[in-house]
């Protein structure tokens, strides 16, 4: 309870900061959305403005003609971040789990291993070799999933931390005198106890897959499974070309009229969207998990 008059004012006045450095930070996302809803003529004539002369729904006409094709890829997405997010949690604790035992004698070597990973990478050649030749994985579902992303050595290290620091050893030392297999005690005790790492590496891993286009420009080649990133990124090329020279040339004066600047804050919109609805809810998690996780053991 505030009692000091000194207390009262700090606390005023840190609100009152806070406050406005979140009305900054959401200041240019807020640019976008008004951006996205504004004229192509008013753009060009006065550029980006949070009172726009003249507002239009053109942008989002624009991207209405390819509302299956929108659906499908926001599917696509949330499938991927889905399943790679729950697979990679799981993979990512049970890599960590046995690092974070000191009665697992290789320990060490294995978070050697993990941090090894952190430092070196084999390249882009090498991995599209292995990714498409030894486990086939082209133009599947699964190279959305797999590549890069799955396991990441911070986040087990990360993990790691957390299981040494914050579940007592004699919780698991009791589990064993009960007879709990290592499964069972991974499951039933570790996993309950570790929630705000997990929501903590569960976001991260959400954001990774939500926001990745790099995986499907390597390694899809069919249109259907493009994600929302990916399908962004054809339209914008699609853009470039109608408000070319070569595009003119065959369609004429539409090309002049395309609304290319507000479709692209369109996009924006609609690429960063869910992740406005989801952020908010892991948000009382996510300084608790990077905090103690990160924390040496």
């Amino acid at each position: 309870m505030i009692q000091t008059r000194g207390e009262r004012t700090f606390v005023i006045f840190s609100a009152v900061v806070m406050g406005l450095l979140t009305l900054l930070a959401f200041l240019p996302f807020a640019l976008i959305v008004i951006a996205s809803f504004t004229d192509e003529s008013t753009l060009i004539r006065n550029g980006y403005s949070f009172f726009p002369d003249q507002l239009s729904l053109d942008a989002y006409e624009y991207l209405k003609s390819s509302a299956y094709t929108f659906v499908r890829a926001y599917g696509v997405s949330f499938l991927v971040t889905i399943l790679g997010t729950g697979i990679g949690l799981l993979i990512t604790s049970m890599l960590a789990y046995p690092m974070s035992r000191r009665d697992f004698k290789h320990h060490n070597k294995l978070a050697f291993i993990v941090f090894f990973t952190m430092l070196f990478s084999g390249g882009v050649v090498p991995s599209y070799m292995m990714w498409t030749q030894y486990f086939h994985i082209k133009d599947t579902v699964w190279a959305l999933i797999f590549p890069n992303l799955l396991a990441n050595g911070f986040n087990v290290l990360l993990v790691r931390n957390y299981f040494k620091n914050n579940v007592p050893v004699d919780l698991i030392e009791s589990a064993q005198i009960d007879g709990a297999s290592e499964i069972r005690t991974f499951f039933r005790i570790m996993l309950p106890l570790s929630i705000p790492v997990m929501a903590t590496v569960g976001l991260f891993m959400g954001l990774a897959y939500w926001n990745d286009w790099i995986n499907a420009l390597y390694y899809i080649s069919k249109p259907q499974l493009y994600g929302i990133q990916n399908l962004l990124v054809q339209l914008m090329n699609n853009i470039q070309y109608l408000n070319s020279g070569q595009a003119g040339a065959v369609i004429g004066s539409q090309a002049v009229e395309m609304p290319s600047t507000a479709v692209r804050m369109a996009m924006a919109v609609l690429g960063i969207l869910p992740i406005l609805f989801v952020l908010p809810a892991m948000q009382k998690y996510l300084t608790k998990g990077v905090i103690i996780g990160a924390v040496k053991g």
